[in-house]
């Protein structure tokens, strides 16, 4: 999940994938916009309410910081394709093994 806590009218959600396989190590730079992925892998919408990555935009010359979060569930989350944030959010609850997260930040 990639979320804009600087926005100006609260944080902006600009990525949520999710379903991800164990396996996987790296996510390429250019993931689809596709709800559902080759890999099983599906995306939900994000605050733009469009499917997949919303690169950063801060407004003017401001710097925003950009947090990558990431989690590590015990389960595949039950949900098609294109789901909604808050129903990731609501899904992943009893199933959080770990997580951590990286912050960023971007001015243009």
């Amino acid at each position: 999940m990639l979320t804009d806590p600087d926005a100006p009218m609260g944080t902006f959600t600009h990525w949520i994938l999710y379903n991800l396989p164990p396996t996987v190590t790296a996510i390429s730079a250019h993931v689809p916009a596709t709800a559902e992925l080759p890999d099983g892998s599906m995306q939900a919408r994000n605050d733009a309410h469009t499917i997949g990555y919303f690169g950063p935009c801060p407004p003017g010359h401001s710097t925003h910081r950009y947090i990558f979060h990431i989690y590590a569930l015990n389960t595949r989350l039950p949900l098609a394709p294109g789901a909604k944030k808050q129903q990731v959010v609501q899904a992943m609850q009893g199933h959080l093994l770990a997580q951590g997260k990286l912050v960023a930040s971007y001015h243009r």
